[in-house]
């Protein structure tokens, strides 16, 4: 079956410069795959569940996300599982879709900065989600000139925030060739479906058709990690979605993502997220218990 290309190709609408989409029910992801556009991406989900990757960053959200991905930054279909109410909100532009010195003029200069930074793509917290998320909703319903001056305004507000946080925060620019981004789509869909259980390095070698040696170096080069680590950091992001999302034991859930001692994954989990598994779940149920009082409190 031929594999479709990892360059996406997006066109806008007829008389538009921006392709707003926005879905309200769970589909299957037609990204699902190792890809890059020239396009910057803005991406809300108001509730909903899903992993991230993006570059070399990988992380699962549960609950709800506002991310920006700069042009030409790698990343993989969020497998989104919207819930009751959920919507996602996609934002798709070229960084001059306003034309070639917009964005050069001084009153620009805090969106320039945004662009700039979004090329390690930006997640935002809280406090900017609730700022600008029904506004970028409501994007999907206006079009022509309310849509871009309704879209500057958001950008703007983006571009001011304080609460967020680079993804890719050690610098680590990904942006790879068209054939490179080939391989890694083929390497990151055979983890995808692997990672629970041992991948052999002569085994993914083999579906890039390469020697182990050569495959090695060219993945820590194109990716900046060796490939033991985007494993582990696949089965601890799937033990985090466990450690939230289920009532099995830490020990189970270690073993479930892919783990075989149980010494090795505490390291593991604790190196990769900054906590232990336990402290992780913890922590994770004092949250819900406290947004639950509030609920009741505010009822």
């Amino acid at each position: 079956m031929q594999r479709k290309p990892t360059l996406e190709k997006i066109t806008t609408d007829f008389g538009s410069s921006l392709l707003v989409k926005q879905h309200t029910e769970n589909r299957k992801n037609k990204n699902a795959f190792w890809h890059f556009h020239p396009e910057v991406e803005l991406v809300y989900v108001n509730k909903g569940k899903g992993k991230r990757h993006i570059g070399n960053h990988l992380s699962y959200f549960n609950n709800s996300q506002l991310i920006l991905i700069g042009s030409n930054l790698p990343h993989h279909g969020f497998t989104d599982r919207l819930t009751t109410k959920g919507k996602e909100t996609i934002i798709q532009f070229k960084p001059d879709f306003l034309g070639n010195s917009f964005f050069v003029k001084p009153e620009m200069n805090s969106i320039t900065a945004l662009l700039k930074r979004a090329k390690n793509g930006i997640l935002f917290k809280t406090d900017t989600k609730n700022r600008v998320g029904l506004k970028i909703e409501q994007l999907y319903e206006v079009d022509g000139f309310k849509r871009i001056i309704d879209f500057l305004n958001v950008l703007n507000i983006l571009a001011t925030a304080e609460d967020y946080i680079l993804l890719n925060a050690d610098g680590f620019a990904f942006e790879t060739s068209h054939q490179d981004s080939n391989k890694i789509d083929v390497i990151y869909k055979y983890i995808n479906k692997n990672f629970q259980k041992g991948i052999p390095l002569e085994k993914i070698a083999d579906k890039v058709s390469m020697t182990v040696p050569a495959f090695c170096r060219y993945f820590k080069k194109a990716t900046g990690k060796t490939f033991t680590q985007i494993v582990n950091e696949y089965r601890v992001v799937h033990a985090t979605k466990l450690l939230t999302e289920s009532q099995s034991s830490v020990t189970d859930i270690c073993f479930e993502s892919g783990f075989n001692n149980f010494s090795h994954f505490n390291k593991q989990f604790k190196s990769i997220i900054g906590k232990s598994a336990l402290n992780y779940r913890k922590e994770f149920k004092a949250i819900i218990q406290s947004s639950e009082i509030n609920v009741e409190r505010n009822a």
